[in-house]
């Protein structure tokens, strides 16, 4: 029974090696394929512009493939699995450019996600008994939430990152934000509904109804 069992660890750890020598594999053959005519042209542009990538990061003819790729990428439900949102930043290094796109980049994302969960939290309401009086707090708090959304999405590492030297010696960075359409409505739920839950000293179970709707 020993030796069977310890025989089937030593299967499962060579197959979990194999499968990650493929995957390694796999992404080298990935890197040394040639990028798309459409980001090979949109690279040749931006390279002529002055801007390069950070050092060690893939080229840039597939930096924007890996981005437009990323786009396109669909949820189970068949939804845009990411919310995109763009940030440029300019200032006297590097760092302090990449600090201020990545900001930027992280408020347009808060209002992208603050408009989709106003649009479920107003359909919410409307298919609930909520007070004329409670609706209407509810719906100013969604809208003033973009800044709260923003502070709860944290560090948002960017999947394109590009940069170029401008003649007043300063830095501009740009920036590509990608972050999962579902996951952000978790947390601007529950940054609205700690909000609601503060402000109108309503209890959980009366906080979830106002946001989730009645339960089924």
């Amino acid at each position: 029974m020993k030796k069977n069992l310890l025989l089937l660890i030593s299967m499962i750890l060579i197959a979990s090696f194999a499968f990650s020598q493929k995957t390694d594999k796999e992404i080298k053959k990935e890197l040394k394929a040639k990028a798309s005519k459409d980001a090979q042209k949109q690279a040749k542009q931006l390279n002529k512009d002055g801007w390069k990538v950070y050092p060690g990061s893939v080229p840039m003819d597939k930096l924007i493939e890996s981005s437009q790729i990323k786009q396109l990428q669909e949820d189970e439900s068949g939804q845009m699995k990411y919310i995109i949102a763009d940030g440029n930043g300019v200032a006297e290094t590097k760092s302090a450019a990449e600090a201020q796109a990545i900001e930027l980049g992280k408020l347009q994302l808060a209002g992208l996600i603050e408009t989709n969960i106003a649009s479920i939290v107003n359909n919410n309401l409307a298919n609930s008994q909520a007070s004329t009086q409670d609706a209407t707090s509810v719906t100013e708090i969604v809208q003033s939430s973009k800044n709260i959304i923003a502070q709860q999405l944290g560090y948002v590492n960017p999947a394109y990152k590009i940069y170029r030297d401008l003649k007043d010696k300063k830095i501009e960075v740009q920036v590509k934000l990608f972050y999962e359409n579902a996951q952000s409505l978790v947390i601007a739920k529950k940054a609205i509904k700690k909000e609601l839950k503060d402000k109108l000293k309503k209890t959980d179970d009366e906080v979830n109804k106002l946001i989730d709707g009645p339960t089924k």
